[in-house]
């Protein structure tokens, strides 16, 4: 089996992670001095977001040089003993590669808008013209009116589907598929296991279109795909795609050929939160009668949070409101059409529900993503603007600064909210207590690597007539698992029917089921859920 299908990955925002020469900013050497909580937490992968030298308008999605690392984080030698020290821990490393649009900053695109005659100038989308590819959607609707700027230096107007500080590279230029191919060459050379590939659907323009997912797009994709498959086979790469399942399902390719091993399901992540807020386990099931199979050696990845706005595009327009009304009731909480808040903070940090949702992520198909700090309900500071608020330093023991720096003004400051603080929520405090919410998280890693139904299993819903609990039996190769959660503030009869099976035993506890029946007679706790295996 690839290793990326039952992998669990874990993603860092290097800045907030762990500043080791006291500078203010995290940094690749703290990093590496991080490795072994990472090996203990049991993740097998660790997903880098950008780390390359940038003027960060955008927190390093604005790229202004894809060979170097950014002066805050180290260098190239650094970055290299990153990679053998967590190799030598058996971890693997992926980078995030940014290949729809650079930084303004970038030498490509000063040489484009200083000389019309200069290489460069092909190298990204320009028009007399504002009105061209006019079905675009605008992606940063809160900040952006048009996905053109004029630039006056140019004396034309520039493309881009982002931030205007983030022009799009021209993909109908040859040189610009080179370009790309030969920075993911230097990195995979470097021993890096795979790129996380941002905002993929956007790399083409066509009159007429809304401009994603066509035909163009998904031909370069394939080019990709060969050129890794070639040179650097069991290397990963993972689609950033924010669309309906049908249309991601294109991303991983088909018999003209392949494209990415992996790719997010986001149309999942806020059904995890209907299905809680409603207690009803009915998005869950529907989004999954949504997804269609994809090829054998991919896989899907999910996920409940990231370094982004919890993005709520791929749910109807009522469907937005309501989530925004239950999880964002202030109008600072959201952004874009998402939401702007961490995990424990959209679960009011009640710890039965943040388990549970954990439950669901580690227990329904796919490999599955923890967002850094996560696995001890670290919160948020709605202070901060953008989606700052939800980057802030990791929080590892109860020091003022968290134990992430030795700096008296680190880049930003640890959460000063109530019940979030590193007094109250830190690495070093959980890790020592047994019943702490990083333990839960542990315990949930280790039984989902024991058992091949978890990582690869079928999906099969069971039936029942209350709509509160989600039941589901994963099974692999004979083996099968038998999960429950109750989605209720009420404490629920399970009333689970099970057939072909002698004994149940809670693989998180211990706990025996000697006999079906009294799995049918126990009565779940508000949010609780069992891990069972079916013998």
């Amino acid at each position: 089996m690839p290793w990326y299908k039952n992998a669990v990955f874990y993603e860092i925002y290097l800045r907030a992670f762990y500043d080791s020469n006291g500078d203010g900013h995290g940094d690749l050497r703290g990093l590496i001095q991080k490795l072994d909580y990472l090996q203990e937490l049991g993740v097998d992968c660790l997903w880098l977001m950008p780390t390359y030298p940038s003027p960060l308008k955008d927190d390093g999605y604005d790229i202004a040089d894809y060979r170097s690392i950014h002066p805050d984080y180290g260098n190239l030698d650094d970055f290299k003993a990153l990679l053998e020290a967590a190799h030598a821990r058996n971890l693997r490393l992926i980078l995030d590669l940014v290949i729809n649009h650079t930084s303004d900053q970038h030498p490509w695109f000063q040489s484009a808008r200083a000389d019309r005659n200069s290489p460069f100038r092909d190298y990204y989308v320009w028009s007399d013209d504002p009105q061209r590819y006019k079905r675009a959607r605008i992606i940063f609707c809160d900040t952006e009116t048009s996905n053109w700027t004029w630039d006056e230096q140019a004396g034309q107007y520039y493309w881009h589907r982002f931030y205007a500080c983030q022009p799009d590279l021209n993909y109908d230029n040859p040189a610009v598929q080179d370009e790309i191919l030969d920075v993911m060459r230097f990195w995979l050379d470097l021993g890096v296991d795979g790129f996380r590939v941002d905002a993929v659907p956007y790399l083409f323009e066509r009159e007429g279109t809304n401009c994603e997912n066509l035909p163009e797009t998904h031909a370069f994709l394939q080019r990709m795909r060969r050129f890794v498959d070639e040179h650097y086979p069991d290397r990963l790469l993972l689609c950033e795609a924010n669309q309906w399942p049908q249309d991601v399902r294109a991303y991983f390719g088909d018999t003209e050929g392949k494209e990415f091993h992996m790719a997010f399901h986001f149309p999942l992540m806020p059904r995890l939160f209907m299905a809680l807020a409603k207690a009803d386990y009915t998005p869950i099931r529907w989004v999954f009668e949504q997804t269609p199979p994809i090829p054998d050696d991919c896989q899907w990845c999910t996920f409940l949070r990231n370094h982004d706005e919890l993005t709520l595009e791929m749910v109807t327009p009522e469907e937005r409101e309501w989530m925004w009304k239950t999880y964002a009731p202030q109008r600072r909480m959201r952004l874009n059409l998402g939401i702007r808040r961490r995990l424990a903070p959209l679960l009011d940090n009640n710890r039965r529900k943040i388990e549970l949702l954990n439950s669901l992520l580690f227990t329904l198909p796919g490999a599955p993503i923890l967002y850094y700090g996560d696995e001890i309900g670290m919160g948020d500071d709605l202070n901060l603007s953008d989606r700052n608020g939800l980057r802030t330093p990791m929080q590892w023991d109860a020091s003022p600064q968290a134990g992430f720096s030795t700096a008296k003004r680190p880049y930003a400051s640890p959460v000063p909210t109530p019940g979030y603080r590193p007094q109250e929520v830190n690495v070093a405090a959980q890790m020592a207590d047994p019943q702490s919410l990083w333990h839960a998280i542990r315990r949930m890693i280790r039984a989902r690597k024991q058992y091949p139904s978890l990582q690869c299993g079928t999906l099969r819903w069971l039936e029942g007539n209350d709509p509160s609990i989600a039941a589901f039996e994963r099974a692999c190769n004979g083996q099968r698992m038998l999960l429950i959660h109750n989605l209720s503030s009420q404490t629920r009869p399970c009333a689970v029917k099970i057939t072909n099976a002698k004994k149940l035993t809670n693989a998180l506890t211990g706990q025996e089921f000697i006999h079906p029946l009294e799995l049918q007679n126990y009565r779940l706790a508000p949010w609780e859920y069992l891990w069972l295996l079916l013998s």
